[in-house]
């Protein structure tokens, strides 16, 4: 496999003629785990459909795997979490492993249940996907994000909504897989505190980036000093060097 996973290039997108990103040029490597970071309306979503392509850039370039992303075809190999889970049909009469079989091209049991069982909702498979509360249903759409066991997971903004003890279950869950599985994860959030605590690197966008690199590099940057103010950066920091010091 490629060791550069997603590469973009002078990405660049509008919304009809309103710019959501521009010129976006960034390289996420295999085993990365990148916190893409920045305010609401700064366009984290805009370039995760663009890079999905569920969007169309207005200009530049997008390569998956080494592959230019309108010839890319294998897409089993991206596990997604949407920001919203206004795309799942609660009234749908589907249970849990029905929904969790989706993200399979063959549904095979044994995969299904691994999948249930990494979210701890194995006990909720005959379940219908309405009964479960927001989190469990979260935890259902995660499980079929990662039942293909992909090699890039994409979550834009997963924790919105949940409780302090699920939250805290899903970011330690991201860390195993990355740590562990050496899964590559992009995970979109506006919370810069607690992605400093997980993600290895940073890309922090306002419509352009004003910063990519390794959290060291965003620690020491004089530059992001002055735009965050010395105060929030030490916070960031401060949280990622305690969790690099107990690892």
């Amino acid at each position: 496999m490629p060791s550069t996973i997603i590469s973009t290039q002078n990405l660049t997108y509008s919304y009809n003629s309103t710019r959501a990103i521009s010129d976006i040029s960034f390289k996420l490597e295999k085993g990365d785990y990148l916190g893409i970071v920045g305010p609401n309306g700064s366009g984290k979503s805009t370039l995760v459909k663009n890079i999905l392509g569920i969007l169309t850039p207005l200009s530049g370039s997008i390569y998956l795997f080494g592959q230019p992303q309108n010839e890319f075809r294998q897409w089993e190999k991206i596990g997604y979490l949407p920001q919203k889970l206004s795309a799942l049909n609660t009234h749908f009469p589907g249970s849990v492993s029905e929904i969790t079989a989706m993200g399979l091209k063959k549904r095979k049991a044994h995969e299904i249940k691994n999948a249930l069982d990494m979210m701890g909702i194995a006990h909720l498979a005959s379940r219908l996907i309405g009964e479960l509360s927001y989190g469990e249903q979260q935890r259902v759409m995660l499980a079929r994000a990662l039942v293909s066991q992909p090699d890039l997971l994409i979550f834009d903004e997963p924790t919105t909504a949940l409780d302090p003890e699920t939250r805290d279950i899903f970011y330690s869950l991201t860390e195993k897989l990355n740590r562990t599985n050496k899964t590559t994860i992009i995970l979109v959030t506006h919370d810069i505190g607690i992605i400093g605590k997980y993600a290895r690197r940073l890309l922090y966008m306002d419509k352009k980036v004003l910063f990519t690199g390794t959290f060291e590099e965003f620690c020491a940057s004089s530059e992001m000093t002055g735009f965050f103010g010395s105060g929030s950066q030490h916070i960031i920091c401060h949280q990622h060097n305690v969790l690099e010091t107990i690892n």
